[in-house]
């Protein structure tokens, strides 16, 4: 179901694409990667958030199973796993040892105080996740643009931004990616997020998006052809229904890949076009499947994402 490049090169920074050189023969070197017996140019993740209350092994191990490439866990998956006992840099080899690496940890909370004493107050805890996430092996940590308030300003969250990433570089080597949330009042569109990213004038800036986010936030999909694909460092997959207004809609509403009304498949080949080369990541929030068993929800969303990747033809 996978590619057999090995996952334990993407801990390097070496990404896909150089994975595929160093292991192809000289006649394929400029062939890109491929996943999921070929179906997928980017690697599939199944973002924690879609097979919970289980614990972190039980996730883990729900996804190797089921055939994922990757899992994206969530910052408290990393702390209750230290409060068992646990160390993460023993889950992250075990990972990695099950055949999927960590693209991304969501994230950090209450990171861009608008205030200077608070944002320094909050760099303590900052560190802490920055540090867990670092330690497990992820090539990312998402920055959420909270405190969400009206007092949240555009140029202050650049430069917060700006600092987050230095710190995450200099001292943890984790990259920090920026990510919008479509429900906040703070920064809740793509323009939006791509503005406080160009203007940290960092050369690292990225940015986690999310198509349900995109939706919910109002801005559309069509942006997505006007940047390069190097600005997202990963991307979160699902869909919508139109039941509800959109701007009633919450995380709850979000479902598998084409089982609802967003342009995914438009989406996928505007992404190929402008060289996006990272993850695919399932986030859903839904009870019933969180009732359900973890490796059920893991295989039938492995199957949804494949389904619409193929459907693509991308």
């Amino acid at each position: 179901m996978k590619t057999d490049l090995t996952r334990r090169a993407f801990l390097t920074g070496t990404g896909a694409a150089g994975i595929a050189l160093a292991a192809a023969p000289a006649t394929a070197q400029d062939a890109p990667p491929r996943f999921q017996k070929g179906v997928s140019p980017w690697p599939l993740a199944l973002n924690a958030s879609t097979i919970r209350p289980a614990n972190v092994k039980t996730k883990i191990d729900a996804a190797a199973k089921a055939g994922w490439d990757a899992i994206e866990l969530w910052i408290n998956d990393l702390e209750e796993h230290e409060k068992s006992g646990g160390t993460l840099k023993d889950l992250g080899r075990e990972i990695l040892d099950r055949g999927m690496f960590v693209p991304n940890i969501i994230g950090l909370w209450e990171c861009m105080p608008m205030e200077d004493a608070a944002f320094q107050k909050s760099l303590e805890a900052t560190r802490e996740r920055m540090r867990r996430s670092s330690e497990v092996g992820s090539h990312y940590v998402a920055a959420i643009p909270a405190p969400d308030g009206p007092d949240f300003d555009l140029r202050t969250a650049s430069a917060r931004y700006r600092e987050l990433m230095r710190i995450g570089r200099e001292d943890y080597n984790i990259k920090v990616a920026f990510e919008f949330v479509g429900f906040m009042k703070s920064v809740n569109r793509l323009g939006q997020a791509t503005g406080v990213a160009m203007d940290s004038d960092d050369r690292e800036a990225c940015l986690i998006a999310d198509t349900f986010h995109m939706f919910r936030g109002g801005g559309g999909f069509n942006g997505l052809k006007q940047i390069q694909g190097d600005l997202i460092a990963n991307f979160h997959w699902n869909d919508v229904n139109n039941e509800v207004p959109r701007e009633k809609q919450g995380d709850e509403h979000r479902l598998y890949p084409g089982d609802g009304v967003l342009p995914l498949g438009q989406a996928l080949k505007d992404l190929k076009a402008i060289g996006y080369k990272r993850t695919l990541s399932l986030e859903i929030f839904k009870k019933e499947y969180w009732a359900m068993d973890p490796y059920e929800v893991a295989v039938t969303g492995l199957r949804k994402m494949t389904e619409c990747v193929a459907k693509a033809g991308v």
